[in-house]
């Protein structure tokens, strides 16, 4: 690759840059980070959706965080009291709510949204399943809302009773222990309680499906039983791959949690098809095109993303926009003969790439290599990948985060 041919590919990032290289009839934007709680690409992202509301009438974000605590968020953003510290830390999950590039966003919002149509306000979501570093939540609470919510409408003889509900359940804390992250036999769900809830929340999913004609009159009533229907029966299987104690476990984890992703994401979609795209924002092993992999002391996850289900089902309607960084302070470098290294040599802080020109320039010259991590809180992107990507957004120098993201404690 010459200078002048990596040069070809590159411009100095602008959102409207980043914007052009979108293929005409996205309906989900895929904006995808090499690691969490880098105010950079926070920065990055925000700069883009201002320009994608303005520009290109999108009216809609999803983020990697609890589906449900992000109903906080968008009724905040929607014009509801509440203190913006309340809202960050109750209403974004794993810490993210700590950063200021997420203040900074649902200020934006909330301020834009304040002078818009009702029709025209941006709605704020949360992809991910209500899943922590430390496991999984309780399938109680979203169980029982979506029983309500059908014995407001249905005959009683239809639907399982609440109190054979509740007693399964149980007390959340069963399900919620942390000790299961690690040890299976700490897990309920695979128990007979847990089965039989499986079964029924299976049974309460199916009424409110079969009868959503008769249940639309409140449509955000429905959207919300189908979000409680959606998160009550991923995080049932979720609590039975954590009970697992085969060699498959951690892929069947991972798999679990991007199909929740990609689930969540398709819904907004459709809530969101008649008022513009969606722009999604998570790290890119979610949201990527191709079967993702960490390594893992001498084993390898490797598991369909959620990038790769919603292309399988999307089709042109899924578009993908990778970021990685060069340096990271302190020491932070990557090696002259990675795609980060070459990527690093441009003369603009922040370029934007078109995979067309790069992915042909990398393979001419040969032997560029993926990045290997100096810690386990980022990935490289694979420059043999290049051409399952819609754009390319280098960031030459990023500091290093803070707590578990930067390597260090929680």
């Amino acid at each position: 690759m010459t200078a002048a041919s990596l040069g070809n590919a590159a411009r100095p990032f602008t959102p409207a840059a980043l914007a052009a290289l979108v293929p005409a009839g996205t309906r989900l934007l895929a904006l995808g980070e090499p690691t969490h709680g880098a105010e950079e690409f926070l920065d990055l992202r925000n700069e883009l959706f201002r320009h994608l509301v303005v520009e290109h009438g999108y009216r809609s974000i999803a983020v990697e965080s609890d589906c449900l605590a992000a109903l906080t968020v968008d009724a905040y953003v929607g014009g509801a009291d509440g203190a913006l510290d309340t809202v960050l830390r109750e209403g974004l999950g794993h810490g993210f709510g700590a950063y200021a590039g997420n203040r900074e966003l649902i200020g934006w919002i909330r301020e834009f949204n304040a002078s818009a149509g009702a029709g025209e306000r941006i709605r704020f979501y949360g992809a991910d399943g209500p899943l922590e570093y430390t496991g999984a939540a309780a399938p109680g609470p979203a169980l029982l809302r979506l029983h309500d919510f059908l014995a407001d409408r249905l005959p009683a003889e239809l639907l399982p009773g609440r109190e054979e509900l509740l007693l399964l359940c149980g007390p959340d804390e069963r399900w919620t222990e942390p000790a299961a992250t690690r040890d299976p036999s700490r897990s309920v769900g695979r128990t007979e309680d847990a089965v039989r809830l499986r079964l029924l929340a299976d049974e309460l999913s199916l009424l409110l499906a079969a009868h959503r004609p008769q249940c639309h009159e409140d449509e955000d009533a429905l959207w919300r039983a189908e979000l409680d229907a959606r998160t009550a029966t991923g995080l049932l299987r979720y609590h039975a791959a954590t009970a697992g104690d085969g060699p498959d476990r951690l892929n069947s984890l991972m798999r679990q949690r991007d199909l929740m992703i990609a689930d969540n994401l398709e819904a907004v979609l459709r809530r969101e098809a008649r008022r513009g795209p969606t722009l999604a924002f998570a790290h890119n092993r979610h949201l990527q095109r191709e079967a993702s992999r960490i390594p893992l002391g001498d084993h390898q996850l490797l598991w369909w993303s959620a990038g790769s289900l919603l292309e399988s089902r999307l089709g042109d309607g899924y578009a993908f926009l990778a970021t990685t960084f060069g340096h990271r302070a302190p020491d932070d470098h990557p090696a002259p003969d990675t795609l980060e290294g070459l990527l690093a040599t441009l003369p603009y802080p922040r370029a934007v790439l078109d995979p067309k020109q790069l992915a042909p320039a990398v393979r001419e010259l040969g032997g560029v290599k993926a990045r290997v991590p100096a810690d386990h809180t980022y990935f490289g992107l694979d420059p043999a990948a290049l051409e399952q990507v819609d754009a390319v957004v280098f960031v030459r120098g990023i500091a290093r985060q803070q707590g578990l993201f930067g390597g260090g404690e929680a």
